[in-house]
């Protein structure tokens, strides 16, 4: 397996999230992620088109809508990826942007403290913005399954040897009292039509199942 694919996971992971108050969980599983579109460049998965928000994907607990040239990660290929446990989803989109693959990675956290979803989620927020290389590109109110989170966009660099990416978050916890954050990572420079398609991914972000 080449350097570049491990850093690559390494990177795409670390971005993401971690215990409510940890910011080396986030640091680590934004590193997966962002590293994760450097490895997706050497296994891509197929895909289609360009509309936003086109397929359902529900795995029982967590799910998200997709752009139909999206595709879904299989698990079997977790390890291989080298994403940590705490992955319970990711994504990559089927064409290369400044030859990588935008990825989108769903975690789940098990948490010991009753907390409700605009706190982990502004929680999660605060955790990144310790991240090497952190800018906020915005940050607004969006509404998961009838509640308000805060959809978070900012750019940072969480492995010196990858370069600085965009992410695109959203945070809520489940009716159990399970946390879920989807981190969308995207090279630094996107298309208004990639920018699109993370904020809508990101904002899909549901822990009740979809009504057919």
């Amino acid at each position: 397996m080449s350097s570049t694919f491990e850093g690559a996971s390494r990177s795409a992971i670390s971005a993401i999230r971690g215990t409510l108050y940890d910011c080396t969980m986030h640091r680590r599983i934004l590193s997966s992620a962002v590293g994760l579109m450097a490895c997706l460049t050497l296994v891509s998965c197929g895909g289609g088109g360009g509309t936003v928000c086109t397929q359902q994907y529900w795995n029982g607990s967590v799910g998200v809508c997709l752009p139909d040239a999206w595709k879904v990660v299989e698990r079997e290929r977790f390890e291989q990826l080298r994403l940590p446990p705490e992955v319970a989803a990711a994504f990559q989109a089927e064409d290369p942007v400044s030859g990588l693959y935008p990825t989108a990675v769903i975690t789940k956290e098990i948490l010991t403290l009753p907390t409700d979803s605009i706190a982990y989620s502004r929680a999660n927020v605060q955790a990144v913005s310790s991240l090497p290389g952190y800018e906020q590109l915005d940050k607004r109110i969006v509404t998961v399954d009838g509640k308000e989170v805060e959809q978070h966009v900012y750019t940072a660099q969480p492995e010196a040897d990858q370069p600085k990416s965009r992410f695109y978050q959203v945070s809520a916890v489940s009716g159990s009292g399970t946390g879920y954050t989807v981190t969308v990572s995207l090279p630094f420079s996107v298309s208004e039509a990639l920018d699109r398609q993370a904020l809508a991914i990101s904002q899909s972000l549901t822990t009740v199942e979809p009504k057919e």
